[in-house]
């Protein structure tokens, strides 16, 4: 069932997509070559604790996955695509970090990833995270009153093929509010003027997640959560929270 939000709702919605964008930029100001990936965990639990919000990550537990997730932020690194649990590795220098944490506040929920190197950047890197994020905002812009989520899969993936990446086809963005994953149900690729209506108050969480090889297939770590390139290519995920409203799609979670 798709919920539409009342303007009020969205205000909320708006208070809980700043509180994940400085938990974002918490970790991004903590990741350095040496630091642990848990410790960028515990960056983002300060931010969350200070401002009374929860985490929708913690002990989230799909259908896939065989143990509830562990963290609050998901940190997926090089040839990781998504769902990365913060464990004992260290940053590297060269590293590309993607970061995606919520924060669920007053029974609303935001959503949002970021993607960045750590020290010096290969030319290739800085490519495929430009790609991620002309992929996003060209979702973004697709995201408006009268236009279907088709619109906004085919836009992120005409950037995608030309720029010869590939995307895991069975993971998506998706419908967000009172609970992080809500109907409807948002791929990165799809056919112009199909799918669900947009109308002035849905909100998605759009992600596209590029893949440098420019293949599809994935595997899955023995942590049953963890998804990785299966050529072994870098990966970069770039994510927000997005109101549908007559006055063009307004982004919830820039800080």
């Amino acid at each position: 069932m798709v919920e539409i939000k009342s303007d009020t709702a969205l205000e909320s919605m708006r208070e809980a997509g700043r509180v994940v964008a400085r938990a974002l930029a918490a970790t991004r100001e903590a990741a350095a070559v040496g630091v642990g990936l848990r410790e960028l965990d515990e960056a983002a639990r300060a931010v969350l604790a200070e401002a009374g919000a929860q985490s929708p990550f913690l002990g989230y537990q799909p259908s896939f996955a065989p143990v509830p997730f562990p963290a609050v932020i998901c940190a997926s690194v090089n040839d990781a695509v998504v769902h990365g649990i913060p464990g004992d590795y260290r940053l590297r220098d060269g590293d590309l970090v993607s970061i995606d944490c919520g924060a669920r506040l007053d029974g609303w929920t935001g959503d949002a990833a970021i993607s960045f190197i750590v020290g010096n950047a290969r030319p290739a890197d800085l490519e495929l995270i430009a790609a991620t994020q002309q992929a996003l905002d060209a979702g973004i812009a697709a995201a408006t009153v009268g236009r279907r989520t088709g619109d906004i899969s085919h836009a992120i993936g005409t950037v995608a093929r030309a720029n010869d990446c590939g995307m895991p086809t069975d993971f998506g963005g998706h419908g967000i509010g009172r609970q992080m994953h809500e109907d409807p149900h948002l791929p990165n690729r799809g056919r112009p003027g199909r799918g669900f209506l947009l109308r002035h108050g849905l909100t998605l969480a759009i992600e596209p997640m590029l893949m440098a090889g420019g293949r599809d297939d994935y595997r899955t770590d023995p942590d049953g959560w963890t998804l990785r390139t299966a050529d072994g290519s870098r990966a970069a995920h770039i994510e927000h929270t997005v109101a549908v409203t007559e006055d063009g799609p307004r982004i919830l979670t820039l800080p």
